[in-house]
């Protein structure tokens, strides 16, 4: 089972990118706020892996909590792969959470695919969802740490290097160069 891919794009399209991992070329199904959040040539996705026994289909996510939504909504039975990435394109992780906490069912009926019956469906058996804020990190610190990431550096010291660290990515990753440094 695949769960994540690093490399570089080969093309991008809003909902789909192709992404070369050392000569090999994987199609990689995104959400429209993954695809709005890609801005430079390379980048390293969190995977979901679809097998069928026609297809092996690739969705990735920058955001973990974008793909704990995405997980969640295709567990649900009458919630296939398209209608969960409907969803995935049409909410932010916080704002999905917020409507479900909320139990806002006119919000879900706005997305393609999502009638009445599938946004109760939905709204009754994913009561309890939340999001882990914690790791909701904006785009300049996710860029930041793939900046420092494909320098050779270690998760666990990006992540210590870069606490207290804000503003573009540029800054971010001066910070946390100065920071690493030290460790």
């Amino acid at each position: 089972m695949l769960v994540g891919i690093e490399g570089i794009i080969e093309r991008k399209e809003p909902t789909l990118i192709h992404i070369n991992t050392n000569g090999l070329i994987y199609e990689v199904h995104i959400s429209t706020n993954t695809s709005n959040s890609i801005v430079e040539d390379r980048v390293k996705l969190l995977l979901t892996q679809i097998i069928r026994e026609d297809r092996n289909i690739l969705f990735g996510f920058l955001d973990k909590n974008e793909k704990k939504m995405f997980d969640t909504l295709i567990k649900i039975n009458g919630i296939g792969v398209k209608v969960a990435m409907a969803i995935c394109s049409t909410f932010s992780p916080t704002t999905f959470a917020e409507i479900i906490a909320n139990g806002n069912s006119n919000m879900l009926k706005k997305v393609v695919g999502v009638g009445a019956k599938s946004a109760n469906r939905i709204l009754v058996e994913l009561s309890d969802f939340t999001i882990d804020n914690n790791h909701n990190i904006d785009s300049s610190v996710r860029d930041a740490i793939l900046a420092l990431e494909s320098l050779g550096f270690k998760s666990e010291d990006i992540q210590l290097a870069i606490k207290g660290a804000s503003g573009d990515t540029t800054s971010i990753v001066k910070y946390a160069l100065k920071n690493l440094n030290k460790l």
